[in-house]
């Protein structure tokens, strides 16, 4: 049922409630139908929604005009997908994209790492994705293999209870699978573009039905709603942190690092594919649990190991760039860059993996001689601040049990005791 259905649903019924008390008619009285909208209000109520996060969110993901999900007159079932992932209330780059899409404007918006930009473009997709019909409806192309596997699985979760058919193809895997896949029906493909130019050319995918593309920094748009929330670049919750070592010093300054921060998950980033395994290896050795993945990897190696990373299965995951594009692992708290990036993009892109969706986290930069010019330089470019790495830094900056918010109950014993405090 549509959410303005059930508003004027409920209109009608408060109505013969007013009506029948006018009356002095007694509840029993009452129309039936008032009864199943009263049990039909409660849906909400019977979702296995996860526990609430009590993490405290910076103002990337909170300084919104207050809009809820049920506010966009979605489908009950997408708003039933929606709250089951745990997705609460819409972040700043959903607000101002969901309702422009909806009406099948083409939208072209800009949002920081980890602001909810991949809600905004599916939870539209999927609202106006009709299941009952057998036809190719939207397209989201990707860059990277990994970010189109987590893609998929958010499309996947949030339209469990609508039925739309989901397809995830990239390149790695076997093309027969795709073409058997294909035979049944699919509404929405997320895909790298070299495979599914690959399935067009070969007329494996029917796309004459397809109204819906998703372009990751897409250019040629026809007069698109622009959107454009990138008033500064980085991440509020993101503490960014340097330390001047020599290249022999950087695995004992790492095994430091292991040693005093307190580390949820952490990735950590190197500029070669042969590093990231040298690299690996190292932290083995030194006792350290640790995941490695890098784009020369096998692929269902890749996917064996970003699984089972993003399950919380090892602490700390050493990759090239490949893992710096879209991906989004809550758990991640600690971002170091072993080598440190030449160019601001990437930068941002890798320091994005810590502090998603308005949480806190750290970046911290192992810096060398040579690498001076370009911490200056990327500073520069990105209008942010990386400090000289502290003897302690504070807790409270990246783990999650020193910025919860507080209980309702607590906040207000504290106010009282405060109160009383004062008085004497």
């Amino acid at each position: 049922m549509m959410e303005t259905e059930l508003s004027a649903s409920v209109t009608m019924a408060t109505a013969k409630v007013e009506q029948n008390s006018t009356n002095h008619s007694s509840p029993s009285a009452l129309d039936p139908k008032v009864a199943v909208m009263s049990s039909d209000q409660g849906w909400k109520a019977k979702l296995n929604i996860p526990e609430k996060d009590h993490r405290i969110k910076t103002t990337d993901v909170t300084n919104t005009k207050g809009n809820e999900f049920e506010d966009f007159c979605l489908k009950r079932e997408l708003l039933m997908g929606i709250f089951e992932k745990g997705w609460e209330s819409p972040s700043p780059i959903q607000e101002a994209s969901i309702p422009i899409a909806l009406t099948g404007r083409d939208i072209l918006a800009r949002a920081k790492n980890g602001t909810g930009k991949t809600g905004a473009y599916c939870i539209p997709i999927i609202e106006r994705c009709d299941a009952t019909k057998d036809e190719v409806q939207a397209m989201i192309i990707v860059p990277t293999r990994e970010l189109a596997l987590q893609t998929s699985q958010i499309c996947i979760e949030l339209s469990k209870h609508i039925g739309c058919k989901i397809m995830v193809t990239t390149g790695g895997t076997n093309l027969k699978d795709d073409i058997m896949r294909l035979y049944d029906p699919v509404h929405v493909i997320i895909a790298t573009p070299g495979r599914i130019l690959d399935l067009m050319n070969k007329n494996l995918v029917k796309i004459h039905k397809c109204s819906m593309l998703v372009l990751d920094e897409k250019k040629h748009l026809q007069n698109p709603y622009e959107i454009n929330l990138m008033d500064e670049l980085t991440l509020k919750g993101v503490t960014q942190y340097y330390a001047f070592v020599q290249e022999k010093q950087k695995v004992h300054c790492l095994n430091t690092l292991f040693s005093k921060l307190q580390i949820n998950q952490s990735i950590i980033f190197c500029n070669s594919t042969q590093r990231v395994e040298l690299l690996a290896k190292k932290i083995t050795e030194l006792g350290y649990s640790c995941f490695y993945i890098h784009a020369k990897m096998n692929q269902q190696h890749r996917n064996r190991v970003f699984h089972d990373f993003r399950q919380g299965m090892c602490r700390n995951l050493v990759c090239s760039d490949l893992f710096t594009r879209g991906i989004d692992i809550q758990a991640v708290n600690v971002v170091i860059n072993f080598d440190f990036p030449k160019h601001a993009e990437t930068y941002l892109h890798r320091i994005g993996r810590s502090g998603r969706y308005g949480h806190l986290g750290i970046a911290i930069n192992l810096i060398t001689y040579d690498d001076r010019f370009s911490l200056h330089k990327i500073e520069n470019e990105l209008g942010t601040e990386i400090k000289p790495i502290p003897k302690i830094i504070d807790k409270a900056l990246y783990v999650a049990e020193f910025h919860m918010e507080q209980d309702p109950s607590e906040a207000e014993n504290d106010r009282n005791q405060n109160s009383q405090g004062a008085k004497r």
